[in-house]
């Protein structure tokens, strides 16, 4: 036969739309050519392909005129996934390879000139597009083929069986079952152990506010914005925060690898570990939140998505790239919209963000002199505005150490301990509602954080006197419920709102 068709994927954001790969071969002057809206690394395929089949031995039919529609024609198509199934379909479309040993597969990978499988990007996307998780594996008889080391990503989600295969002629062993075929990837590979050990919360001198303030907010999946003096111990805290958090469930660890995978930047042995992203403050809003001019990629925010976002120096980050983060920081989403095309990742992280009080650094500094004007500070910390602030549900100042305790042994609770304490909370909250109380809305946060008389009395006084918003009174009622969590309290008391009323005021009173 003269046409051939392929089942493959592109990608668009989190999605994993399917695409046919057409080959028509006709009579006619020799040529390739390749539409369906290809951007410039799928027009190369041409090349990659022709190099590949001839160095495979395998058969190109030089003295023919070759088409390739990738349809739909109204999606791009980027990167080189579509090196495999044009090949497969110019075989196919030469009788090399049975056109019925196509159904039920999906192919996807990029060629090199010999003939070898390189891994892509979005495999593990691609394996959740293909079967949703409810269904179990090959339900319906679907199969992915993909080259060996994406094979190993994809078979993480456990959805379709997998075919791994190191190069082109092992995928044509593999349809025309010969001996030497690509063999399906059974089990993912096996994570291994981390070799190096986490730094512990208990080498921290002092801060003991502040490791209770990042305990509550581990508890409750609540951000923090710590505030204090250059060397007082902000980045130690928040680089011992992950140790804090319980393993990923099975559904988070699928999440945030397949947004890593769109990346290419999956490691298996991330996979199912907490992890701390921390860019520099001279990221950009597209590389913060993603975007691009072409491709639409994931940005910082969507790479920590089910993780911690470290933010040091945050009032150095340019004013409009913080406030790209308000809509992510209240919806756990980020839809981003171009003129041609439109993408959504989740952006469900923990913030931890750090700064200065001032500019020079020693505003409220026990021995220091403060050299800023109030102008400057109020310049300084104006560059957080109001909105942002009320979306960070923890403000705590880490003051400076005293040079006593700063030469002392370290003497502070060991992070597993308090992991255990912020575990037993977790479950408490998973039971009751079903998720952390950092995403109590509407009537679910009327619910289970219900107020008797004296505890609504004295929350109305505390809002009244420090003219508090609706949303930051919200977030004083979900952290004085982590509080009581904490404690295996069934009920909100004075003592817990008290604390969660603290918990807010470290940047005014600095």
């Amino acid at each position: 036969m003269s046409l051939a068709q392929v089942a493959s994927r592109a990608l668009l954001g989190m999605d994993a739309p399917p695409v046919t790969v057409e080959v028509h071969l006709s009579p006619g002057l020799p040529g390739f050519t390749i539409v369906g809206l290809p951007e410039a690394e799928v027009r190369e395929a041409r090349d990659r392909v022709r190099s590949a089949l001839l160095n495979s031995g395998l058969g190109f039919p030089s003295n023919r005129r070759i088409v390739v529609n990738l349809a739909p024609a109204d999606l791009p198509k980027e990167s080189g996934r579509f090196d495999l199934p044009i090949a497969i379909g110019l075989l196919a479309a030469q009788g090399l390879i049975p056109s019925g040993q196509l159904q039920g597969h999906t192919f996807a990978g990029e060629l090199s000139l010999t003939g070898e499988l390189r891994p892509i990007r979005g495999a593990l996307a691609m394996a959740c597009a293909l079967t949703p998780p409810p269904a179990p594996p090959a339900a319906d008889g679907q199969r992915l083929v993909l080259p060996l080391a994406s094979a190993h990503e994809a078979a993480l989600a456990q959805t379709v069986t997998v075919i791994g295969a190191r190069d082109l002629p092992q995928v044509v062993a593999y349809l025309l079952q010969q001996d030497g075929a690509a063999q399906p990837v059974q089990q993912p590979l096996p994570v291994p152990p981390s070799s190096q050990p986490q730094p512990d919360l208990a080498e921290v001198r002092g801060q003991a506010a502040a490791k209770r303030a990042l305990e509550i907010a581990a508890a409750g999946g609540h951000h923090v914005l710590m505030v204090g003096p250059p060397g007082s111990g902000k980045s130690m805290l928040a680089q011992r925060f992950v140790g804090l958090l319980p393993p990923l469930r099975r559904e988070q660890a699928l999440q945030s690898a397949s947004v890593l995978s769109l990346a290419g930047r999956f490691d298996p042995a991330l996979w199912g570990q907490r992890f701390l992203r921390s860019p520099h403050h001279t990221a950009s809003a597209v590389a913060l939140v993603g975007g691009g001019a072409g491709v639409i990629r994931p940005g910082e925010i969507s790479l920590a998505h089910a993780q911690v976002l470290f933010l040091d120096e945050i009032p150095e980050f340019d004013r409009h790239v913080l406030e790209a983060l308000r809509e992510p920081l209240e919806t756990g989403r980020i839809h981003i919209s171009r003129a041609a095309r439109q993408a959504e990742f989740p952006a469900q992280f923990q913030l931890i963000a750090a700064m200065n009080p001032c500019p020079c650094g020693y505003l409220g500094h026990a021995t220091r002199a403060c050299r800023c004007t109030p102008e400057q500070i109020a310049r300084y910390q104006g560059r957080l505005s109001g909105p942002l602030l009320d979306r960070i549900d923890i403000h705590i100042e880490v003051a400076a150490l005293p040079p006593d305790t700063l030469l002392q042994l370290p003497q502070g609770e060991p992070t597993a301990r308090i992991a255990a304490r912020v575990a037993a909370a977790q479950d408490m909250a998973q039971q009751r509602q079903g998720g952390l109380n950092a995403t109590l809305q509407g009537a679910a946060l009327d619910l289970h954080c219900a107020l008797g008389a004296k505890e609504r009395e004295f929350v109305a006084q505390a809002v009244s006197r420090l003219g508090w918003s609706s949303r930051a009174t919200h977030r004083v009622l979900r952290l004085a419920r982590t509080i009581a969590d904490l404690s295996q309290s069934r009920n909100i008391s004075v003592a817990h709102l008290a604390e969660a009323l603290q918990l807010r005021r470290a940047l005014a009173q600095s």
